[in-house]
């Protein structure tokens, strides 16, 4: 296999150089995306009939050479369950296969293990139990990384042609099977340096080694910086970091207006997945934009039709334009965007986040969403977080508590809601917890879960 610093080199090297031409990339309009697109998509769909067992059945008779991207949606919807029953015929090459993909992310621990090809994997999905396989080739980690750290850079005032030694502290992942660490372990050795801290170490750990390292940036999942936010305003942790950057989980309300308070610094939002779907807000923007110059992005409804600007889909659509290696086609993400007008100043998707469908809890009497069960919960001040697990008629409830919270009041405040939702006589549990449990390897914490 081929040495991981070795690799690290390579891709370095085409994140750099590359760089000019991604911050270009940021301000183009609509026409040359839509062209960039058109041609990227094309090239995309000849390997994917040519190198791809999978999709060779799927797209038969599609012509990729006069292929518009008004076509799309004549293509066939692809999910994560297609994707791992037929793993290795969903590849272009066969050293991307199952046996060889999960052997390297058994043996990942902060770096990942390159496969044969020098390819590399992530995954995601463990703490839902849909558990996906992400491979891509070396420019394509390369293009992934650029997609995540160019407009963080361009935030920055960073020239593409000399980026200026930054220091950022991640606390995410403990295992770079996750994206979290994935990315920045390409970056180890450059101007752009990462300091990892796992999020599933003990709370005064992450404090102190924030404390000692004092980084200009601070990334992490909201969920963590929440509780870090009461850390600084406690005292107990003392960094000023010139950005904050929240990413892997929903930045809720709550969230965003402690960590202002705390830290005093810009906040960027950003959406990623292991698909390859990237999108940042502007520093302390609600709204996300999409890397579309990467991945042609669909909202859509339930059936798989278009929804209108200022309406949340019920799912989104990705054609990841940048890996061949492993084509994502029309491929199904549960999550549930609703799109913004478009700015003047570039020509890319502008969407606000508004959840995951796969988070609704469907009863027999009733489809509960879970801001029905938020909406009570957030409005209890000490109340920091909290997991919900559906059960046969209601739901159980922890909840991480910062200060003394009275549990009866909260309990009915939430059974008058599913009642008000039209779940009848709901039962209702809630359990005051010192912590909540998250992914063993990605860190992540899932507070929605259906049954």
């Amino acid at each position: 296999m081929t040495r991981f610093d070795e690799l690290r080199a390579r891709i370095q090297a085409d994140i750099f150089t590359g760089l000019p031409a991604h911050f270009s990339r940021l301000s183009w309009g609509a026409d040359r995306l839509h062209g960039w697109q058109r041609d990227r998509l094309r090239a995309l769909l000849a390997c994917a009939l040519s190198r791809s067992a999978f999709h060779a059945r799927r797209l038969t008779g599609i012509d990729p050479e006069h292929f518009e991207l008004a076509d799309l949606p004549c293509l066939p919807v692809m999910t994560k369950a297609q994707l791992m029953a037929d793993y290795d015929a969903v590849g272009t090459d066969p050293r991307l296969n199952r046996e060889e993909s999960e052997r390297a992310l058994a043996a990942t621990g902060t770096e990942p293990r390159p496969l044969p090809g020098g390819y590399l994997c992530m995954t995601t999905g463990g703490s839902s139990g849909h558990r996906g396989i992400f491979g891509y080739d070396p420019s394509g980690v390369a293009e992934f990384a650029s997609l995540i750290f160019r407009s963080r850079l361009a935030a920055l005032g960073a020239a593409p042609a000399q980026i200026p030694e930054i220091s950022f502290a991640m606390v995410a992942a403990p295992s770079a099977v996750h994206g979290t660490m994935f990315v920045p372990s390409m970056l180890a050795g450059s101007p752009i340096k990462f300091a990892f801290v796992p999020v599933t170490l003990p709370l005064e750990e992450i404090v102190g080694r924030l404390n000692r390292l004092r980084p200009q940036g601070l990334f992490g999942y909201p969920s963590m910086l929440a509780r870090l936010a009461i850390e600084q305003e406690a005292g107990r942790l003392a960094i000023t970091p010139r950005m904050v950057n929240s990413t892997a989980e929903t930045l809720l309300p709550h969230f965003r207006a402690a960590i202002a308070q705390a830290f005093g610094a810009p906040i960027v939002n950003t959406f990623a997945t292991s698909e390859g779907l990237v999108g940042t807000s502007a520093p302390d923007d609600l709204v996300i934009t999409m890397a579309t110059d990467s991945c042609i992005v669909e909202l859509v409804d339930d059936a798989y039709r278009p929804v209108p600007p200022g309406v949340a889909s019920t799912k989104v659509l990705v054609t990841n334009l940048y890996n061949q290696l492993q084509p994502l086609i029309r491929y199904e993400l549960p999550d549930s965007f609703t799109r913004q007008p478009d700015s003047a100043s570039h020509g890319h998707l502008r969407v606000t986040v508004v959840g995951r469908s796969d988070e609704i809890l469907h009863y027999a009497e009733a489809d509960v969403h879970p801001v029905v069960l938020r909406s009570v919960l957030l409005a209890q001040a000490g109340v920091v977080d909290y997991l919900i697990t559906q059960i046969p008629r209601g739901v159980a409830v922890l909840a991480l508590l910062a200060s003394d919270t009275d549990l009866t009041r909260l309990r009915e405040g939430l059974r008058a809601a599913l009642l008000r939702a039209g779940l009848p006589a709901p039962e209702v549990q809630v359990e005051a917890v010192t912590s909540l449990p998250r992914h063993p390897e990605t860190g992540k914490l899932r507070r929605v879960i259906p049954a």
